[in-house]
């Protein structure tokens, strides 16, 4: 059985055999996923006069090498055609582009919960369909609803956050995940959203007050139902246990622990499960650093993040996953330029993961200072 995600912007697709039992991804927890999707045993005709009785919702994205907004709509309104002919009443979404938008498959209902309205996935000679369909709308409020943001530091992006704990491959319920530079407390969120429980640390007493702010929100927020963790707004809570070194710590729960640190020194409570963070990403540009600027940043950020991973490796037992997302500069030539430290981080104490050696580079197109992604394992 193949099955089908759409990652990003098109045409990027990925395409994956799975046996139907080992296929139990949930789309809301991925992140950088837009749609997931089934490759059809049947014709697309035959599939769709099976689905039940009343009106039928269908669009069609066609990724094929040669597609178009034309091509795209044709298809639909070819199978619109001869199901109208059988009797069934038929609406088409129409294509403003090859490829339906992940707002407009949302809005028209295309997410595969409801059988009546569905969108098929042409890749070539090849159908899927779409059962899940990524919900913007809720990673937009869990972002900006947020009590306490604050734009100068950056904003890390729900997914993004999803994307580093994903990154660190499968985690037993309720592991402990720790965000050494946890700002407003994002990569904590998603954590704590998956089931897992959160441990931050910041160096700025500000962003932790900003985290105990935003997290206890999220608990007594009712929509949220926290996986694998108690019902929400009844986490038993304890007093802290104090820390080994400077920095004050907050009185823990059953979901999350956060304390002012210094990442380069502290010293963190056990256990560790996982490491998942974005790091420091030096001062923000809104233009293309000129080389002077980046030699400066290069050297700031490098300090940084060589400090704080030869602290952690001191830390953390073997296999321990750490993902962590470095700066990376756009150049005056469209490429960006990153911190080039992988062979030193080897040296602490890392494996880093070959498949991904060049790191995995998120941003929005021309964005100045992108995130570098590098997935590391404690040797």
């Amino acid at each position: 059985m193949k099955y089908l995600a759409v990652l990003g912007r098109q045409p990027e697709i990925s395409i994956a055999e799975l046996e139907k039992s080992d296929f139990c991804v949930d789309i809301d927890r991925l992140g950088g996923t837009q749609k997931l999707a089934v490759q059809l045993e049947q014709k697309p005709l035959e599939y769709l006069q099976t689905l039940p009785e009343g009106k039928l919702t269908i669009g069609v994205s066609d990724y094929s090498e040669r597609a178009s907004q034309k091509t795209a709509l044709n298809e639909a309104l070819k199978l619109k055609k001869i199901l109208v002919r059988h009797g069934r009443s038929v609406r088409v979404v129409e294509n403003k582009a090859a490829i339906l938008s992940t707002a407009t498959s949302l809005h028209n209902g295309l997410s595969g919960k409801n059988k009546r309205k569905v969108e098929l996935i042409k890749v070539d000679d090849e159908w899927y369909l779409v059962i899940g369909v990524q919900d913007i709308e809720e990673y937009a409020r869990r972002d900006q609803a947020r009590p306490a943001r604050d734009a100068k530091v950056g904003m890390l992006p729900p997914k993004l956050a999803q994307i580093l704990i994903n990154l660190c491959g499968p985690l037993k319920p309720g592991a402990v995940v720790l965000d050494p530079f946890c700002g407003t407390g994002v990569v904590l969120q998603e954590a704590i959203l998956m089931g897992y429980r959160a441990y931050g640390t910041d160096i700025n007493e500000r962003m932790i007050e900003y985290s105990e702010k935003n997290l206890q929100w999220l608990l007594k927020f009712e929509k949220y139902s926290i996986r694998g963790n108690p019902e929400p707004g009844k986490a038993r809570t304890s007093a802290g246990r104090p820390c080994r070194r400077a920095g004050r710590t907050r009185p823990e729960n059953e979901y999350f622990q956060i304390s002012q640190a210094d990442a380069t020194s502290f010293e963190w409570q056990q256990p560790i499960d996982a490491v998942a963070c974005e790091g420091y990403l030096g001062k923000p540009f809104v233009k293309v650093p000129t080389e002077m600027e980046l030699k400066e940043q290069k050297q700031e950020c490098k300090g940084i993040a060589l400090g704080f991973l030869k602290n952690l490796a001191l830390q953390i037992k073997t296999k321990t996953p750490v993902v962590v997302a470095m700066p990376a500069w756009l150049r005056e030539e469209g490429n960006y330029e990153r911190l080039e430290i992988l062979d030193e981080i080897e040296k602490l104490g890392y494996n880093v993961d070959i498949k991904t050696r060049e790191g995995l580079l998120y941003c929005r197109p021309n964005q100045i200072v992108a995130r570098d992604i590098i997935i590391l394992r404690k040797k």
